[in-house]
């Protein structure tokens, strides 16, 4: 597979391997001079010339994107904004850049989609929500695909959730269906394959359209009760997302049968809408983790969360929106 440079709109997104050491070049190149680099201490070590490259190196510190946005924001100094890491690192920098108005790249050293969309939350205490994509993406396979294997394949499960969804979103749409099912294909191989620079290469493609995706489409059920579990019980992202995935598209199944249809045989499975699910299943399990309760989600916890899904506004984006009874089976099922 070639290395390409896709411009889409205000933003750039070049796909290659070596990405990350061309970054310093493509940053100038960009307008960001003197950037503040907003990263981990792995992450830095895995691109040293972007480290060097840098105005300021600052290490986002763990928890929720709100806290940890807001904890760096005053050590930014108005610099243009460089994300080197997974998703809460580059969504600490979206909001940021939402926040103060500041360009914004990302280097993902994951599979996740936040590279590629306007989701993200705002720094603590900011009320005015303006939801910002990186302008500059640089998408090094042998970076974005450089976890060890089960956390890569969770990584992994989170892109699939996303090219599912982009199916059946509020706004999916031709352009998203493509790419959604594409990125399907991409990420079944990549998990399955033995070749390590071929995985690399599937996987770190397939999170990057898979993205682009759901950025397209918006998002539905899965990601609606994903994202409130994980607040509620603290669960780590990519492996409750790799769990709940199979479930949440068994819910799917009535509610959206051709496009589920169409995501099985993109997995290479029987063009079947009750056949994706299944699959999934499959590659959940390279996750390492196949129960909630694998990841001290507890029983006591389903009622608080069931709760707060039916809270939630974005709720309707899925067709025929479920109820609390069936909401409470579904997460029951996957402890």
């Amino acid at each position: 597979m070639r290395d390409f440079t896709w411009i889409d709109g205000e933003r750039l997104i070049r796909f290659a391997r070596g990405a990350a050491d061309e970054a310093p070049s493509l940053l100038a190149q960009r307008g960001f001079d003197g950037f503040a680099l907003l990263t981990t201490e792995r992450a830095a070590l895995q691109a040293p010339a972007l480290a060097g490259a840098a105005g300021s190196v600052l290490h986002v510190p763990d928890g929720p994107v709100p806290e940890a946005a807001a904890a760096v924001r005053s050590e930014v100094g108005g610099r243009p904004l460089v994300a080197l890491g997974g998703g809460r690192v580059i969504d600490v920098a979206k909001g940021l850049s939402g926040a103060d108005g500041l360009a914004c790249a990302a280097v993902p050293t994951t599979l996740s989609g936040a590279p590629m969309t306007r989701f993200h939350r705002m720094p603590a205490g900011v009320d005015d929500w303006r939801l910002v994509r990186p302008s500059l993406v640089l998408a090094d396979p042998d970076l974005a695909a450089s976890q060890p294997p089960e956390p890569r394949a969770a990584s992994a499960m989170n892109a699939l959730a996303h090219a599912a969804e982009a199916l059946y979103g509020p706004v999916a749409n031709p352009v998203s269906e493509l790419a959604a099912l594409r990125a399907a294909s991409r990420l079944a191989h990549g998990l399955e394959s033995r070749d390590e620079a071929d995985a690399r290469l599937a996987l770190a493609l397939g999170a990057i359209l898979a993205g682009y995706a759901v950025g397209s489409a918006g998002f539905a059920l899965h990601h609606v009760v994903g994202q409130t579990l994980v607040r509620v019980t603290g669960a780590p992202h990519a492996r409750a997302y790799a769990v709940l995935l199979p479930h949440t598209l068994r819910a799917m199944v009535p509610r959206a049968p051709e496009q589920l249809a169409q995501l099985a045989e993109a997995l290479g499975a029987e063009r079947r809408a009750e056949a994706a699910p299944d699959r999934v299943a499959e590659l959940a399990a390279l996750s390492g983790a196949t129960a909630l309760s694998d990841l001290g989600v507890r029983a006591d916890q389903v009622d608080a969360i069931v709760g707060a899904v039916l809270e939630r506004p974005d709720l309707v984006n899925t067709p025929d929106p479920p109820d609390a009874a069936e909401l409470r089976r579904l997460i029951e099922a996957a402890l």
